[in-house]
């Protein structure tokens, strides 16, 4: 297995970060991507560069007015008098019939679902950066390797076609899917993060050709909340092809691998041409977020369970936040994709 990572993804470094009406330090943070390289370390996997493939693929994913609005977003907002140093969203159009606007406030609340995803002065070069990964992961695996792993962060899952949200603001998994259906008629995706992937979802739910597939904490009452039930099944010519797996809050590692046997027998007969993992480590029993708890064996369990599938596999990273378990859960996950 290789792996793809760039260096310019750590300068994006978000600061805000509001819970439960308290400002804290974001978790997401640039020390996230530093253990998990030191992850990769002990699997003795190589790093390479990840390739610019232009900005084609994002805007084969994202609409030209949101890429728009990332690029610009930051320069437009510190030109404000007063401003702060990140876009931060503090207004949102709630009704039907809503009109774009030319006010770069406005269009924040446009393009922006909450406050985990605020945008600096780097962020957009780091997201692109972030999807390039994913796309040179990618590239590797339609040239021949069995496996390959991006890290990616800023993360990508939560973002839709047109708005970021949860830390995300382009969606790696999404664009290095519709990527690979350049190759294959149909790809498989499967999330294994700790919440669910409602922008992936958002994204490919009217369609066929992608499947998605996602375990996750029941957001009943956990982020995003809104998505992620299990009656949300696709619609249109999609219908039948979006799948969801609420677990019970810190549900274990076996509730988390029989419920992973189901998803990778749906896969299964899926039969795609490509699997595309959204892997977040933010499932662990040690994780901040604390909505699962799955142990380091366990993440050994999964990569082995996913990798028995025999499929073309690219491993994209989301979640997993700083505990002193997040280097040994990469390590142990990508081990035992490797048989190790």
């Amino acid at each position: 297995m290789k792996a793809v990572f760039d260096e310019r993804q750590q300068r994006h470094d978000p600061r805000f970060f509001l819970v439960k009406g308290r400002l804290l330090s974001s978790t997401e943070q640039p020390e996230r991507a530093n253990r998990l390289l030191h992850g990769l370390e002990q699997c003795a996997i190589e790093v390479s560069s990840a390739q610019n493939f232009g900005r084609a693929p994002v805007a084969a994913v994202h609409t030209e007015r949101y890429l728009a609005f990332l690029e610009c977003a930051s320069v437009q907002w510190t030109s404000l008098e007063g401003s702060s140093v990140e876009v931060i969203a503090n207004v949102h159009p709630a009704q039907p019939h809503a009109s774009y606007p030319d006010s770069i406030i406005g269009r924040a609340g446009w393009h922006m679902a909450d406050t985990a995803c605020p945008l600096g002065e780097h962020t957009w070069e780091a997201a692109l950066c972030s999807a390039n990964s994913a796309l040179t992961a990618t590239a590797m695996v339609l040239d021949g390797e069995q496996q390959s792993y991006a890290l990616c962060r800023p993360p990508g899952h939560h973002a839709y076609a047109d708005m970021a949200g949860g830390f995300c603001f382009i969606n790696n998994v999404a664009v290095a899917a519709q990527f690979a259906r350049k190759a294959h008629e149909r790809v498989a995706i499967l999330d294994v993060d700790v919440h669910h992937g409602n922008g992936t979802q958002g994204i490919f739910y009217h369609r066929a050709d992608v499947l998605t597939v996602s375990l996750h904490a029941d957001p009943s009452n956990f982020y995003p909340f809104f998505w992620g039930y299990a009656a949300e099944t696709g619609s249109g010519e999609g219908d039948g092809f979006n799948r969801n797996f609420p677990l019970k809050h810190h549900s274990d590692d076996s509730t988390f691998l029989r419920t992973l046997d189901e998803a990778l027998e749906l896969v299964n007969q899926y039969n795609p041409g490509i699997l595309m993992v959204a892997l977040g480590l933010d499932a662990s029993e040690s994780d901040p977020l604390k909505g699962l708890s799955v142990t380091t064996e366990g993440f050994r369990a999964i990569g082995s369970r996913i990798a028995a599938a025999g499929l073309p596999t690219v491993w994209v990273q989301e979640g997993g936040y700083l505990s002193p378990v997040l280097t040994d859960n990469l390590a142990a996950i990508l081990n035992g994709a490797q048989g190790k």
